[in-house]
């Protein structure tokens, strides 16, 4: 039967891979970089505008404050990018902070920064997608009303490609990565040449005034600080992924961690060039953004159906000529296409944590398993999932979605930071190399000047955005640190349980096998089970039935002695018409009668080869095994009988076994002739 299920999935996914055939899917720098670092990258496209909206709050008279702040932000970033090359170099494996926290200082900080860090892969994929998509409606605005379901349609694309595989990712997102970078810093150098020559391109929103909020004007003193630190913090989203590269170590072809280390390299430079520039360009141009677009005076319109574009399309639309112009929609168009595929670090930073928590025991194991492409498909499907849902729920709006951000990766900075310095302190008590333990004490600086500001930073992000939504954040990181330590208490639990101290006293045989056969009419099944049970040769054999209804049980009997069946038939009585209980009682009686006996319980079922004939048979087997499960001492067996749709399901030639013994016909083998009859 035409399988459209599995074509589907082959369409989608693509061919199933051999374990072997890993080492093929490991990566060169130049796709890494686009894998990896497409989040950081990408950032430049908003973390500019996060610091104007906040500043624009008191109007337009604290945007002097932006070159200080992005100059902060960029001293934040060169550290943070030091100190993470440390990491990758000392922690090859690919945990990362988790790995590096967890080891340094003790498995509860560890699950802190794997809790706060997958949150903030969800966000990732959330803000990334949401300003992708600001983007696209920026060049045509009649999409605003779809915004939700474009943001949704595009994690389902994403989630696609990934299930195909890092490395076939990674060519897709290759081009658009690289085509933003290079429309950018031409679009930056374009514009800087031109305000050189003293033709300086001039923002659209350079015209408009920009009326402060009432609690935001005229500030000084300590509200004035809290203005800037929070326009500092917001503009500290351009770091968010930088640490997704030494989580994924292991993806790197060899040397890996030298490959690695070289892609942060660069993936810093290039971030802090373009951001740079982005920053320079909108004050030259005067851009004005704010949060509410009622904010701004003369727009000459209804300020509430006023759209508002991006900083990058302003500027994109100054400096190559308007918003017809092809430099403006190639902007446009490379912006939103790595903004959405920004979310690709997630995607692969998020699975391979949330693999690395599942060996550890402290995720279920299901998220260690490689899918058909040897992707760690499940923690995939599962980050699309949550990040469909924060989409939907917050409208795929990237003001709301921002308070949300940047927490978790400053709280793993920091403890990263933390765990390092306490590394080169261990490794400097035993090294007694002049030259390593001068490399060692480097490093312990820049680690120590990495933990120091990026707790600073912490504290910012805390104060300025808690009451702003980030809480939920905090909520959120809570909640899986203490599932994750629940999940593994539980797998320590059954491990502690099921470990076996002298294999001579789990072999010794039960005393006795008693053996019930479930019965509810004579048919095929119930004979193919008794057979089957027989071949156990059980010390007592049973049949048993539930007299449901008084006339049908009669026939049962009548019919099970006309067969003259040399097995008891047992009929239990059942006046209030239930079946489950009165057998599982029944079994129950049995084992407390002979403790030190098995009982072995038969249930024949049928096998069905639609998924909607499955709602028509089986479920008083379903229920029966699920009860009896839990008794300890009772073993169930389903004995199966393939019905005529399972048989073609699959194997066209199937039959029951002992149809050659009966004389049924058999259907042709793929290349034998048909069998003939005498």
């Amino acid at each position: 039967m035409f399988n459209v299920t599995g074509v589907l999935k082959r369409l989608v996914i693509g061919r199933a891979m051999r374990s072997e055939e890993l080492g093929e899917t490991l990566l060169s720098k130049r796709l890494a970089l686009p894998i990896f670092a497409s989040d950081p990258l990408s950032s430049v496209a908003y973390a500019t505008q996060e610091i104007l909206l906040v500043l624009t709050l008191g109007g337009l008279a604290y945007l002097h404050f932006t070159p200080w702040i992005a100059a902060g932000v960029v001293a934040l970033m060169a550290v943070v990018v030091l100190s993470y090359r440390q990491v990758v170099h000392a922690y090859p494996s690919g945990g990362g902070s988790y790995e590096v926290v967890s080891t340094n200082l003790g498995p509860s900080a560890g699950l802190v920064v794997a809790a706060s860090l997958l949150v903030d892969y969800v966000m990732t994929v959330a803000v990334s997608v949401a300003s992708g998509v600001d983007n696209i409606i920026s060049a045509i605005p009649s999409l605003a009303e779809h915004r939700v379901l474009l943001a949704l349609a595009f994690v389902a694309l994403l989630t696609a490609m990934n299930l195909r595989g890092v490395r076939e990712s990674g060519r897709t997102f290759a081009a658009p990565t690289y085509l933003f970078i290079g429309g950018v810093i031409i679009m930056v150098a374009t514009g800087l040449i031109r305000y050189v020559l003293g033709d300086a391109p001039v923002a659209e929103s350079a015209a408009y005034g920009i009326q402060p909020e009432a609690s935001s004007a005229h500030l000084t003193g300590l509200a004035l600080l809290m203005l800037v630190l929070r326009a500092f913090s917001s503009g500290c989203t351009a770091l968010t992924g930088v640490e997704a590269i030494s989580n994924g170590v292991p993806a790197f072809r060899k040397p890996k961690s030298k490959n690695a280390a070289s892609t942060m390299a660069a993936m810093g430079i290039i971030a802090v060039v373009m951001f740079v520039g982005v920053t320079t360009l909108a004050i030259v141009a005067k851009v004005h953004i704010t949060q509410n677009s009622c904010q701004l005076t003369g727009i000459g319109g209804n300020c509430e159906t006023f759209t508002q574009k991006t900083v990058i399309a302003q500027l994109a639309s100054a400096v190559f000529g308007g918003d017809n112009s092809i430099g403006f929609f190639f902007i446009q168009a490379a912006t939103a296409l790595v903004l959405i595929l920004a979310a690709n670090t997630a995607f692969n930073g998020f699975p391979l944590l949330s693999s690395i928590l599942a060996q550890h025991r402290y995720l279920p194991r299901q998220l260690h398993n490689r899918g058909d492409r040897l992707a760690f498909s499940n923690g995939i499907l599962a980050l699309a999932v949550v990040a469909g849902a924060l989409l939907w729920a917050y409208k795929a709006d990237v003001t709301s979605l921002i308070h949300l951000y940047i927490l978790g990766v400053f709280t793993s900075f920091t403890l990263s930071q933390l765990g390092m310095v306490r590394h080169w302190n261990r490794a400097l008590r035993t090294e007694p190399d002049p030259a390593a333990r001068r490399r060692h004490q480097s490093a312990r600086v820049i680690n120590s000047l990495g933990a120091v500001v990026t707790a600073l930073v912490l504290v910012i992000v805390l104060i300025t955005k808690f009451t702003q939504g980030a809480w939920l954040a905090v909520v959120a990181a809570v909640i899986l640190w203490v599932m994750m330590r629940g999940i593994r208490r539980h797998y320590d639990r059954t491990a502690t349980e099921l470990a076996v101290a002298d294999p001579r006293d789990e072999l010794v045989p039960p005393s006795r096998v008693l053996g019930v056969v479930l019965v509810s009419t004579i048919h095929k099944p119930t004979l193919r089970a008794l057979a089957y049970a027989r071949a156990f040769k059980p010390y007592r054999l049973e049949a048993l039935t539930v007299a449901v209804d008084k006339t049908e049980t009669g026939d049962l009997q009548q019919r099970w002695a006309e067969l003259d069946i040399d097995v008891p038939l047992k009929v239990l009585a059942s006046p209030y018409r239930e079946i489950t209980k009165p057998v599982v009682e029944y079994v129950r009686t049995m084992r407390r009668e002979s403790p030190r006996d098995v009982v072995a319980v038969f249930i024949p079922e049928y096998v069905v080869g639609h998924w909607w004939e499955n709602l028509l048979h089986n479920q008083s087997a379903l229920w029966l095994k699920s009860r009896l499960l839990f008794t300890p001492g009772v073993m169930v067996t389903s004995v199966p009988w393939q019905l005529t749709s399972a048989a073609h399901a699959d194997h066209p030639a199937a039959r029951a076994p002992g149809s050659v013994r009966r004389g049924e016909p058999t259907a042709p083998q793929p290349g034998n002739p048909p069998a003939r009859r005498s």
